[in-house]
């Protein structure tokens, strides 16, 4: 019997193990697959080895670099190239994203780089909107989505907010909660009176490039050296062994009943299930291309919905957002498309995606190797039974600040239990 099990080996599953393991609790780590980390995973594509899954991690807070620091890799934390992002809308060729905007949320609905995306009548009605109403208004939304459009209407949610949101967080706008996706919007529009000015604020405390960070190597660095210290802190880690059931105290595998408070840190475990309810597909594209080296669409491309011809939700032109990839890389070029669906000529349908959206032709002849990596999500939550802990990214959203955060939280509370 340990004093916790944690009954998953994802993200959230080995933070929280290892910071109960450092204040000295016994921990028994059950993972059904092969190995361990989820969806922050590495693969080798072209010859180059390439995180599968996350790439890049939110600074806000510092929540995810002070951890960084803890596990001893401060030092391997990179900035991506400052050059940002390009939007291509549903009407019109791609454009940079605004210069002031959070979330695509405009600092000011009426800059010249808005209006080049949701043209100057939109424009011109979202900033009299959120000028014109009281601060209280959208001060209680529930979800981003709720919250713009009622602030500055539609044309901004659709053509701007929904394509950013939609290529970051594989999600639209209306289904993601508002504190968690955005901390400090919902205090800084009642401090500020309007939302361009709660986004102005927010983003001078914030400045342009600091929004992502990421690691030299890759961000699955981080399930290496997480793994490793459940090793030398004494986990009992079992691989291949997926829980049957669980209740208080106790989960159940087809071999064992194992005792202790348990932490479920893997969707599907509990009652009532919380199913996958969305499919995110990753195509990888490495390609010889020398035309790419101008960058031509800045870090990448988010995609509005609708966009004629275009069936990717985002891409990101890895070798041009982190300059310690391209240095890797050797003159090749990664990009990476991400799609709600997977259709089984992907590879195709990504090159073909890629010319568009970066405006440089790409011939079957320039494909050096092409990978495909699908992560399911789940947006609804299960319900843990009084005396069990959940962690993960159904309870805590979707992204590596919101997950570190909520299981060194959680374990925060584990230890208060177990010392009672």
């Amino acid at each position: 019997m340990s004093d916790v099990v944690v009954v998953g080996g994802g993200i959230a599953g080995l933070v929280i193990a290892r910071k109960l393991l450092i204040e000295g609790k016994s921990v028994t780590l059950l993972e059904a697959g092969d190995r361990l980390g989820g969806s922050v995973s590495r693969h080798v594509v072209g010859g180059i080895t390439l995180d599968a899954g996350a790439e890049s991690f939110a600074t806000r807070d510092g929540i995810v670099e002070a951890f960084v620091r803890d596990l001893g890799l401060g030092d391997e934390i990179v900035s991506p190239d400052p050059a940002g992002a390009w939007l291509q809308p549903a009407v019109g060729p791609a454009v940079p994203l605004p210069a002031t905007s959070l979330l695509g949320i405009p600092g000011s609905p009426v800059a010249v780089d808005v209006i080049a995306v949701i043209g100057q009548s939109a424009a011109l009605r979202a900033f009299s909107l959120d000028a014109l109403l009281p601060g209280t208004v959208g001060a209680k939304a529930k979800t981003l989505g709720e919250l713009v459009r009622r602030r500055m209407g539609d044309d901004v949610l659709e053509k701007l907010v929904a394509p950013i949101v939609n290529g970051v967080h594989s999600a639209s706008p209306d289904d993601l909660d508002l504190d968690r996706v955005a901390p400090h919007l919902r205090a800084a529009l009642r401090r500020e009176g309007s939302l361009a000015r709660a986004v102005r604020s927010l983003r001078a405390a914030a400045p342009a490039g600091t929004a992502v960070a990421g690691l030299r190597g890759g961000i699955s660095r981080i399930v290496d050296v997480l793994v490793a210290d459940l090793d030398r802190f004494g986990a009992d880690i079992r691989l291949n062994t997926p829980v049957r059931s669980v209740t208080v105290g106790s989960a159940t595998t087809d071999d064992d009943v194992l005792g202790g408070h348990i932490v479920v840190a893997a969707s599907g475990v509990l009652a009532p299930l919380a199913t996958p309810d969305r499919v995110v597909t990753l195509a990888t594209l490495v390609v010889d291309q020398p035309l790419l080296n101008a960058a031509p669409r800045g870090t990448g491309v988010l995609v509005a919905n609708g966009t004629p011809g275009i069936r990717a939700k985002a891409l990101t032109h890895a070798t041009a957002k982190w300059p310690w990839l391209a240095e890797t890389a050797g003159g090749k070029h990664v990009l990476r498309l991400s799609y709600g669906e997977d259709p089984a000529d992907l590879a195709e349908i990504a090159r073909t995606d890629a010319a568009s959206l970066l405006g440089v032709p790409i011939e079957p002849g320039a494909v050096v190797d092409f990978a495909r990596v699908q992560w399911a999500r789940t947006t609804a939550h299960e319900i843990a039974p009084e005396g069990v802990t959940l962690v993960g990214e159904g309870i805590a959203g979707t992204g590596l600040a919101n997950i570190i955060g909520h299981s060194l939280t959680q374990g925060e509370t584990v230890l208060s239990g177990l010392s009672e």
